[in-house]
């Protein structure tokens, strides 16, 4: 988003990586500048980018999202993340050793930045550890119980992911996207050994989740290999780069040969399973699911909130948004039926509704860029500092589409030669009202995730690691904060229908709240869930079961957007009176970005440090 590139920040990728380190101990030797140089703030800077290192060498599919898997880093561009048990055991000593070493400073010597630094990393640590020594199940990327579902599983991630972030230049680029082809399927068997065994003690997902990634699987699997996005993409980009060699006959055999067998695996084992799966939606059906549920939320919200207290900060939040989107209603001439069934209405108005048509996607298409240049206009007015690297709108890939929510975010890379992408998901353009179009793009894009990722991975005085870290309640926290921010902004004054698309928007995070503490702590029904949905924010029935089915594979992690907004919210008003003329909303963004993602409670400390300079 925000300007064109400038040649410095479209350095070629692989120049970029001959200079990646040495850029990253530049900025560890600022850091310890800027910390006032004490021995334990060099020591840390040191520690930080070793750790860096050693941890981005655990992920090749990370290094090629961040540019480093050229020069020193080729090795990885043939390679994909390891999902087998052994790597998670080789995890956790690795986080052990990390851990010890960190303690091992003397915390009390530190300041500013490298205070900050040492804070986030230890609690990042502290709180994966916890993760991967109670829980051995589900996915690495915790609180994910289930190895296999509609949101996880390599067979949904890396085909989007070989088309999109492996880059092919060259034929050594090319022979990579094979190698990778391979190892595909090897991280499929890889991840159907982990579910058997979790199977074995009983974590079995619901049969709904089941049924879903099943069809989503058959959508994959049922293209001929040759057709497949798999063959195609690496074909067409070999082609479109003079590359000679008979790479859609080469990857065509290697998907029809490895790839497919290896996905008829794990939809072997999901049939399997389907028989003796239960409906009953929540985590508190496994064993230490309550516990399970309890960390969850703290892992996600970076808060002691309990179950019981989100539960009812949910239903606080739904009353509050639910009487200011009445009063919009009224003021625009629709009273009758409750805030959801006027909701409902409006989803249905044919004013709004884009034909679902090529034609109709392409318009909608069309309209999301409009928001975009119109909310980057009024940037300046708000942010001193503003990211580089641009934002494309995209489609969800085809594929993806059944079990993928309406829009997200994916990064663009470190040295800004991706950019990032907001993705819209195009299976039913009646499920996008235009009038829910501008928040959804605030959100995703700008001011919300595209600004806030890519400010701090473009921040040059932040240790790399702090530059991709993510805490789910900070990040998604300021996503939801950027749709007030934009009402701010004054980009809702013309367009009173986006306004309430706003609060709809406002309203779906506070009954997250709701729902996400009743599936898996009271024990509520999908059914249940979905009628819930549905009564508050009057969505088509698809739409409220996407959702809730989200929810039910991913404990805790929608609880973190209203919370963490709410924590945004709370430290600016805090800020804007302690500092009164001297207060600045761009200096207050600034400070709250400009040191990456943090949690909630070192998010707080900071803020108040940074009023006390002021």
């Amino acid at each position: 988003m925000g300007p064109s590139r400038d040649d410095e920040v479209t350095l070629d990728r692989r120049r970029f990586l001959a200079l990646g380190l040495s850029t990253a101990l530049l900025a560890a030797s600022r850091l310890a500048r800027a910390a006032g140089a004490t021995e334990e703030a060099a020591k840390l800077t040191g520690l930080l980018e070793r750790i860096f290192k050693e941890q981005l060498e655990q992920f090749p599919q990370a290094m090629t999202s961040l540019g480093f898997d050229t020069g020193a880093g080729a090795w990885a561009r043939s390679k994909l993340d390891d999902q087998s048990v052994g790597h998670m055991e080789h995890m956790i000593r690795l986080q052990r050793g990390w851990l010890a070493e960190l303690r091992s400073l003397d915390r009390q010597q530190l300041s500013g930045l490298a205070a900050t630094s040492y804070d986030c990393v230890v609690y990042a640590i502290e709180r994966n550890l916890d993760a991967l020594q109670t829980f051995r199940f589900g996915r690495k990327e915790f609180p994910q119980p289930y190895v296999l579902s509609q949101l996880g599983g390599t067979y949904r991630v890396i085909p989007s992911f070989l088309d999109t972030q492996h880059v092919i230049a060259d034929r050594a680029d090319a022979q990579a996207y094979l190698s990778r082809l391979r190892a595909f399927a090897t991280g499929m068997n890889e991840e159907t050994a982990r579910a058997r065994a979790d199977a074995a003690r009983g974590i079995i997902p619901p049969d709904f989740v089941i049924d879903r990634a099943l069809m989503q699987m058959h959508a994959l699997r049922s293209t001929p290999p040759e057709r497949s996005t798999l063959v195609t993409s690496l074909a067409r980009r070999a082609r479109e780069q003079g590359i000679q060699g008979d790479w859609a006959a080469q990857a065509a055999r290697i998907v029809s040969k490895e790839v497919w067998p290896a996905l008829d695996r794990q939809i072997a084992l999901l049939r399997e399973w389907r028989p003796r799966a239960s409906h009953d939606a929540g985590v508190w059906k496994l064993r230490d699911g309550e516990a399970f549920y309890r960390f969850a939320t703290r892992f996600q919200t970076t808060t002691t909130l309990s179950p019981e207290e989100i539960h009812e900060l949910g239903l606080r939040s739904v009353a509050e948004i639910s009487a200011q989107a009445d009063a919009l209603f009224k003021a625009h001439g629709m009273s009758a039926g409750t805030v959801g069934e006027r909701f409902v209405a409006l989803s249905k108005d044919a004013r709004f509704i884009y034909p679902n048509t090529e034609a109709g996607r392409a318009e909608l298409m069309s309209y999301l860029s409009r928001c975009v240049q119109a909310v980057r206009a009024r940037l300046p007015e708000y942010f001193g500092a503003l990211p580089k690297t641009d934002l494309e709108v995209r489609p969800v890939p085809a594929a993806n589409e059944a079990g993928t929510p309406q829009g997200y975010y994916q990064d663009g890379s470190l040295d800004g030669s991706r950019p990032g992408i907001y993705f819209i998901n195009l299976r039913d353009t009646n499920e996008l009202p235009r009038w829910t179009l501008p928040t959804l793009t605030f959100h995703e894009g700008i001011p919300g995730h595209h600004l806030q990722g890519a400010l701090a991975l473009e921040t040059p005085d932040l240790p790399m690691i702090r530059r991709t870290l993510w805490f789910t309640a900070y990040g998604e926290g300021w996503a939801l904060y950027s749709e007030q921010l934009a009402d701010e902004m004054g980009l809702y004054e013309d367009d009173p229908w986006g306004r309430l698309g706003y609060l709809q928007s406002a309203l779906l995070r506070a009954v997250r709240l709701v729902l996400d503490s009743a599936l898996h702590a009271r024990r509520w029904t999908r059914e249940q869930a979905i009628a819930y949905y549905m009564q508050q924010l009057g969505s088509p029935e698809p739409v409220a079961t996407t959702e809730v089915e989200r929810y039910c594979v991913w404990p805790g992690q929608a609880c973190s957007y209203m919370i963490g907004k709410l924590t945004w919210l709370k430290l600016r008003a805090a800020a804007q009176a302690r500092l009164g003329e001297r207060y600045d909303i761009r200096k207050f963004h600034d400070a709250g970005l400009l040191t990456g993602p943090m949690p909630l409670e070192v998010l707080e400390r900071h803020i108040n440090e940074w009023v006390e300079r002021t």
